[in-house]
């Protein structure tokens, strides 16, 4: 709307002007060397408007061919340059599909075309790498430190360089100077990060994530998340030995993160052993509602040494009242009532689990047979269940199964790296094995006469697995009978001084299996 009103306004001048040239006619006048020229004003006005135009016009064709030369070396420079990026794009795309051919040829046209551009360097090193030259490709990264534009991309690609030929020492020095130039570059925090947790030090490792942090490389939950986890990895190495700041790091850490189970589990047990129960308790509440796990739940239940197995079935049943339908809390007070020989309960508890269980329940289940009827068919039936029965959650990594929490992989060096999941397409681990393989050695045989030859059983985890065969020697074997103990009650009252001295027997499941049978 402004610049319609504008060109009216410019118009009406313009009209205003001509009229008044109009209005006023007069006489132009010049007289030069014998010559008299005389015009009206507005052909005087005309004339100096065509001189002036035929002036521009000659200025300008003058101009165009002096400089044509560097138009023309101008036209041909950006025409180079239009073949040299589309050379690179092309190569890029070479390199993303697997083309070594087209990314080398792509590479050497474009560093002919537009020269040592960084692009240039990086396509030359790519097309290198992934044709398998890594001389080549270390020099073209080389290069790239020269300049500081390409330092950082250099460091990197002597960084995956050394990896690639398993040099640690080069590859962390790498990680160290591209770190120390610029702490935003993630990539070489998470490098230096994952030595140092391959090497123990988890204060370096702490002081470089801070480092992360304070750039804004990490965001604020995965810094608190990783701080948590490095802060329990320093716990856990000074458990031992100083006992008192080890209890402060696991404080904060389950503080940090209230769903890591290995802080809340240490800082649960350090309080208990301190004497600090409710604030133990506490803490493995609030982890166990976060996410419930079994090592929570037994140090839950040992909180006070001196509890009998009856109050500690009742602490642990507080304890699963907060998750009631987790399978961890019906576990947990299994096993309890269990250990407080309330078969009931413990059967009740596990009920649900039976539809489809898994290789803890059916060994609950074989324990639960065995102590309260003495019915070791029906034991020897849930054991052979938990050879092929689904695994249990695990503490698992890169496809490593740990019996303990470790803060980072011990394959990758990750950090964080374990998480509690069942296992995938894992076979029985080496305690169910040696289950299997003392259940077998004295499982009666259907047939009369005994051969002296091993006795082998095939043992998979799950259909896709591949089947093991374990020999069990015949020695293993000798037919002993198996003498069903009674169950043992919670508090057997006054004991003689024969039952104080001798050693109180209690129902084992190895120690049963490993009892020859009839």
């Amino acid at each position: 709307m402004i610049r319609i009103v504008l060109f009216f306004a410019t118009l009406a001048v313009l009209a205003f002007g001509a009229s008044w040239f109009v209005d006023r006619p007069g006489e132009i006048v010049m007289t030069w060397q014998g010559w008299r020229v005389s015009t009206s004003v507005a052909v005087a006005a005309a004339a100096l408007a065509v001189v002036v135009v035929l002036a521009v016009f000659v200025w300008s064709f003058f101009r165009f061919l002096w400089s044509s030369p560097d138009r023309v070396a101008l036209f041909v420079r950006e025409r180079r340059q239009i073949r040299g990026w589309r050379a690179i794009s092309r190569g890029l795309i070479a390199v993303g599909t697997g083309n070594v051919r087209l990314a080398k040829r792509s590479a050497g046209e474009a560093r002919k075309l537009i020269g040592e551009e960084p692009l240039t360097r990086l396509l030359s090193a790519q097309a290198a790498q992934l044709g398998g030259e890594a001389e080549t490709a270390e020099a073209e990264f080389r290069h790239m430190l020269e300049h500081a534009d390409t330092r950082p991309l250099g460091l990197r690609g002597l960084y995956v360089e050394a990896r690639r030929r398993s040099d640690a020492v080069a590859a962390l020095s790498f990680a160290k100077e591209a770190a120390r130039a610029d702490p935003a570059l993630i990539w070489a925090g998470e490098a230096l990060i994952e030595f140092q947790c391959r090497a123990g030090d988890w204060t370096g490792a702490l002081e470089v994530l801070e480092r992360q942090i304070k750039a804004k490389a990490v965001g604020k939950a995965a810094g608190k998340r990783r701080r948590a986890v490095l802060i329990t990895a320093q716990a856990l190495m000074l458990e031992e030995t100083d006992p008192g700041r080890a209890r402060e790091l696991a404080t904060e850490a389950a503080r940090l993160a209230p769903d890591l189970i290995p802080a809340a589990a240490l800082a649960g047990r350090l309080h208990g052993a301190a004497g600090n129960l409710r604030k133990a308790a506490r803490m493995i509440e609030k982890a166990w509602a976060a996410s419930p796990h079994p090592e929570l739940a037994e140090i839950y239940a040992d909180l006070r040494p001196g509890d009998t197995a009856r109050e500690r079935l009742q602490r642990v049943k507080a304890l699963a009242e907060k998750t009631p339908s987790h399978p961890e809390s019906m576990l947990a007070v299994t096993r309890a009532a269990l250990e407080a020989n309330d078969f009931g309960e413990a059967r009740d508890r596990i009920a649900p689990l039976l539809v489809e269980p898994t290789q803890r329940a059916c060994l609950l289940m074989t324990e639960i047979e065995a102590t309260e009827h003495g019915d070791h068919g029906k034991a020897r039936e849930w054991t052979v269940r938990a050879m092929r029965a689904k695994r249990d959650p695990a503490w698992v990594a890169d496809g490593y199964v740990s019996e303990r929490w470790l803060p980072a992989s011990p394959l990758s060096g990750k950090l964080d790296a374990f998480a509690w999941a069942v296992p995938a397409g894992v076979p029985a681990g080496p305690v169910l094995d040696q289950v299997a393989e003392q259940a077998l050695a004295i499982a009666p045989s259907k047939s009369a006469p005994m051969e002296p030859r091993p006795q082998t059983a095939a043992i998979a985890d799950s259909p896709t697995a591949t089947k093991t065969v374990r020999t069990v020697p015949r020695s293993k074997a000798a037919a002993q009978p198996v003498v069903a103990e009674p169950p043992l009650p919670d508090d057997p009252g006054p004991e003689s001084e024969t039952e104080l001295t001798a050693p109180r027997k209690r129902f084992r499941l190895l120690d049963w299996l490993a009892r020859p049978s009839p």
